[in-house]
């Protein structure tokens, strides 16, 4: 008989770091996104000074082109690793090799990030917010790789053996 058992403890401190994690990453993209208009003069002028010469729209279009690729790769990391949780709560093999990847995906957009767009400002507020996420992300790592988790995941399913809730099994 399959029986479902609460998962241990360390599973769901991973569990709830990676939703820390989630709510830091929604509001990071939401305030990402509210800034949006002060940023876009700022990454302008950076893209103005790689290449000089062009006309005032050029360098509006890729700071919009800039401002929209790091906002979609920010909620882009943000789905995947939420299909992720999914998958590692449902003890699909080899789950914590991916969500691995999506915080190496994330140091990289907040590496990237101290050069194209947390700029002026808002600089000091938005590498707080995404480094927060990715310490959140770490956390639920380490979590998710302590024994009892790892046994946890490898048990693909819980096994009861007996028979349950038949009373008075004797003969008669």
């Amino acid at each position: 008989m399959l029986v479902k058992k609460t998962p241990p403890f360390s599973v769901r401190m991973s569990q709830l770091f990676w939703i820390l994690s989630f709510a830091v990453g929604g509001f990071t993209a939401i305030y990402f996104f509210v800034i949006r208009q002060e940023q876009l003069p700022l990454i302008s002028e950076l893209v103005r000074e790689v290449a000089e010469g062009r006309s005032d729209e050029t360098y509006d279009t890729a700071a919009d082109i800039v401002f929209w690729i790091v906002f979609g790769v920010m909620v882009g990391v943000l789905l995947v690793q939420i299909t992720l949780l999914v998958s590692f709560m449902s003890r699909r093999p080899h789950v914590r090799w991916w969500q691995l990847a999506t915080l190496g995906l994330q140091l990289i957009l907040l590496l990237l990030s101290t050069e194209w767009v947390a700029l002026g400002e808002r600089r000091e507020s938005l590498l707080l917010l995404l480094a927060a996420q990715a310490g959140l992300v770490i956390l639920a790592l380490l979590f998710s790789t302590l024994p009892k988790a790892i046994a946890w995941s490898a048990r693909q399913h819980d096994i009861r053996r007996g028979h349950e809730g038949v009373v008075g099994t004797g003969d008669l």
